[in-house]
Protein backbone atom coordinates (compact mmCIF):
# COMPACT_ATOMS: atom_id res chain seq x y z
CA UNK A 1 0.00 0.00 0.00
CA UNK A 2 1.46 3.34 -1.06
CA UNK A 3 1.56 6.09 1.53
CA UNK A 4 0.24 9.56 0.89
CA UNK A 5 3.02 12.11 0.17
CA UNK A 6 1.98 14.50 2.95
CA UNK A 7 5.13 16.65 2.87
CA UNK A 8 4.95 17.19 -0.89
CA UNK A 9 1.21 17.94 -0.69
CA UNK A 10 1.80 20.46 2.12
CA UNK A 11 4.51 22.26 0.16
CA UNK A 12 2.35 22.33 -2.99
CA UNK A 13 -0.67 23.64 -1.09
CA UNK A 14 1.40 26.33 0.64
CA UNK A 15 2.92 27.34 -2.70
CA UNK A 16 -0.49 27.59 -4.32
CA UNK A 17 -1.85 29.73 -1.48
CA UNK A 18 1.24 31.92 -1.59
CA UNK A 19 0.85 32.40 -5.34
CA UNK A 20 -2.82 33.32 -4.86
CA UNK A 21 -1.96 35.86 -2.17
CA UNK A 22 0.78 37.47 -4.28
CA UNK A 23 -1.58 37.59 -7.28
CA UNK A 24 -4.28 39.22 -5.14
CA UNK A 25 -1.87 41.83 -3.75
CA UNK A 26 -0.68 42.66 -7.27
CA UNK A 27 -4.11 43.02 -8.87
CA UNK A 28 -6.49 44.41 -6.22
CA UNK A 29 -6.26 48.20 -5.83
CA UNK A 30 -5.99 49.85 -2.44
CA UNK A 31 -8.84 52.01 -1.13
CA UNK A 32 -6.86 55.15 -1.94
CA UNK A 33 -6.17 54.03 -5.52
CA UNK A 34 -9.82 53.15 -5.98
CA UNK A 35 -10.96 56.52 -4.61
CA UNK A 36 -8.51 58.40 -6.86
CA UNK A 37 -9.82 56.59 -9.95
CA UNK A 38 -13.49 57.36 -9.23
CA UNK A 39 -15.49 59.83 -11.25
CA UNK A 40 -16.10 63.17 -9.49
CA UNK A 41 -19.84 62.56 -9.03
CA UNK A 42 -19.19 59.19 -7.40
CA UNK A 43 -16.53 60.77 -5.18
CA UNK A 44 -19.11 63.28 -3.95
CA UNK A 45 -21.52 60.45 -3.10
CA UNK A 46 -18.76 58.55 -1.28
CA UNK A 47 -17.76 61.69 0.64
CA UNK A 48 -21.39 62.35 1.58
CA UNK A 49 -21.91 58.79 2.82
CA UNK A 50 -18.65 58.95 4.81
CA UNK A 51 -19.72 62.23 6.41
CA UNK A 52 -23.15 60.79 7.23
CA UNK A 53 -21.58 57.69 8.76
CA UNK A 54 -19.17 59.77 10.84
CA UNK A 55 -21.97 62.00 12.10
CA UNK A 56 -24.04 58.93 13.08
CA UNK A 57 -21.04 57.46 14.90
CA UNK A 58 -20.38 60.74 16.71
CA UNK A 59 -24.04 61.05 17.72
CA UNK A 60 -24.01 57.50 19.06
CA UNK A 61 -20.79 58.20 20.97
CA UNK A 62 -22.26 61.39 22.45
CA UNK A 63 -25.38 59.49 23.50
CA UNK A 64 -23.31 56.71 25.08
CA UNK A 65 -21.16 59.26 26.93
CA UNK A 66 -24.27 61.06 28.19
CA UNK A 67 -25.78 57.81 29.41
CA UNK A 68 -22.57 56.72 31.13
CA UNK A 69 -22.00 60.06 32.83
CA UNK A 70 -25.56 60.33 34.16
CA UNK A 71 -25.39 60.30 37.99
CA UNK A 72 -29.06 59.28 38.35
CA UNK A 73 -29.13 55.64 39.59
CA UNK A 74 -32.67 55.13 38.31
CA UNK A 75 -31.53 55.90 34.78
CA UNK A 76 -29.11 52.97 34.94
CA UNK A 77 -31.93 50.51 35.55
CA UNK A 78 -33.35 48.60 32.60
CA UNK A 79 -36.65 49.85 31.26
CA UNK A 80 -38.47 46.64 32.17
CA UNK A 81 -37.51 47.16 35.85
CA UNK A 82 -39.70 50.27 36.15
CA UNK A 83 -42.67 49.80 38.44
CA UNK A 84 -45.61 51.08 36.43
CA UNK A 85 -48.28 49.88 38.86
CA UNK A 86 -47.60 52.62 41.43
Amino acid sequence: MASFPLARFTVAAAGLMGFGYILMRATVPTEEQLYNEMAPDIRRKVDASRAARLSREQAAARQADAQLSNPDPDAAKPIWANDRNK
